[in-house]
């Protein structure tokens, strides 16, 4: 009991501080809370949840092993998410200086999941990652309640961290910050997402 416990939570505490580090989900949730809306950002905070979810529930299956033991499939899983991520880049750089419609803003909801799961997928890395903390954490034999309680600890770790940022940027100081900022700071999104884009590319996969 007490061993399992301590699996969950020490597994929990460091997916914890990785969600709190900044990368492309967090670029992308931060961006959307401001331009469009609070429900657009809760929106992508879920994404990332369900995200989350979706990882801790591999790396319990054991997918870390595969990516490494099949190098072709983990580079060819990188480039494409590369490749997406410097596509959303450029994307974000060509609409900078386009106005926000404010009018539709919050009826896009389901696009802003769409786009946050892809985001989200697009870091095969995301998913070693997630399994090395399992693999390095997880007892010999964990009990069923610790192997169906990660998983759900997972989601609200990711959809609660990603929904306090999208709460705060999505606040009327922020959001006119941005409308007045807007060709900037879009400019700067992109920038920034096309460098992890090409560091997801250029990067080694650790053994």
């Amino acid at each position: 009991m007490m061993e399992g416990l301590l699996a969950v939570l020490s597994i929990a505490g460091a997916i914890t501080l990785g969600a709190m580090s900044p990368g492309p989900s967090f670029v992308l949730v931060a961006r959307t809370s401001v331009a469009r809306s609070r429900v657009d950002g809760l929106a992508m905070a879920l994404a990332m949840g369900v995200g989350g979810l979706v990882y801790s529930v591999l790396a319990l299956a054991g997918v870390h092993v595969v990516l490494l033991a099949v190098p072709f499939l983990y580079g060819a899983l990188k480039l494409a998410g590369g490749a997406y991520l410097i596509y959303l880049a450029w994307t974000l750089w060509r609409s900078a200086a386009t106005p926000i419609d404010l009018e539709r803003a919050g009826e896009t909801s389901a696009k802003s999941f769409g786009l946050g799961l892809l985001t989200w997928f697009s870091n095969p890395k995301a998913a070693v990652v997630y399994a090395s903390i399992f693999v390095s954490l997880l007892p010999p034999e964990l009990p069923l309640w610790a192997a169906l309680l990660l998983p759900l600890a997972i989601f609200s770790i990711e959809t609660g961290w990603y929904s306090i940022v999208a709460l705060a940027l999505s606040a009327s100081a922020p959001a006119a910050a941005y409308l007045r900022w807007k060709r900037w700071i879009d400019r700067a999104a992109g920038g920034v997402m096309g460098l992890l884009g090409l560091k997801l590319i250029l990067t080694r996969p650790e053994a």
